[in-house]
């Protein structure tokens, strides 16, 4: 049977540079508005993360760290507390992923986001209200500074400074093992899964009554 894992990178470590997205209570309506939801993928979410809060009615660019020039090359968003709240969209890590984000370091995280960000394999690290002050103020003044999210140690790195962060024990071992893939996993483990598959009696009969009708 093939290595349920062989597919599926591990994620124990992210470099790159920062972006800060300052406030408490981001929702996922204003991570990706409603009405770019209408598609049959994700494709091309990433040109519409945050769009209600970049753009106005005429489609202008307003003040927001998406549409800094310094900012188009970040990997790492720095964000505050309850940050995904919301809805439980899956379409808001699809599009911050799409934009180009590997990594999520902020106070908090609602549950159902976080989730839905390790079903792509993007870490969200908490720390505490000081550290990620310092943090985003830190990216604002250095977008060129590297930052390296270490998820197996629980730190994050900048400027000569290191910080210890929190990953959920669930979420670390799920990155660090490379088992955050759960549609990868089945695809490897297919023919263990039919295995067990054809062990249930009423998968069976339910397979008997399709081939009945037909």
């Amino acid at each position: 049977m093939s290595d349920p894992t062989e597919e599926i990178p591990e994620v124990d470590y992210v470099e790159g540079t920062g972006i800060p997205i300052r406030g408490n209570d981001i929702d996922t309506d204003q991570i990706i508005p409603a009405r770019f939801m209408k598609v049959v993928t994700f494709d091309g979410l990433g040109e519409f993360a945050f769009f209600d809060l970049r753009f106005d009615d005429e489609d202008n660019q307003k003040d927001h760290p998406m549409n800094e020039e310094r900012f188009q090359d970040a990997n790492v968003m720095v964000v505050n507390n309850n940050f995904g709240c919301g809805s439980s969209r899956e379409h808001a890590p699809q599009a911050l992923m799409r934009w180009g984000i590997d990594a999520i370091i902020g106070e908090g995280f609602a549950e159902i986001f976080a989730g839905n960000c390790l079903a792509l394999g993007i870490p969200t690290v908490t720390a505490d209200h000081e550290s990620i002050n310092a943090l985003q103020q830190w990216v604002d003044d250095n977008p060129d500074g590297d930052i390296e999210v270490d998820v197996a140690a629980e730190t994050v790195r900048y400027g000569g400074n290191e910080i210890s962060v929190s990953v959920d024990d669930a979420q670390r071992q799920a990155l660090v093992e490379g088992i955050w893939d759960t549609t990868a996993l089945m695809k490897a483990n297919r023919n263990a899964i039919e295995e067990t598959a054809a062990q249930l009696p009423y998968l069976d009969q339910t397979r008997s009554d399709v081939e009945a009708d037909d």
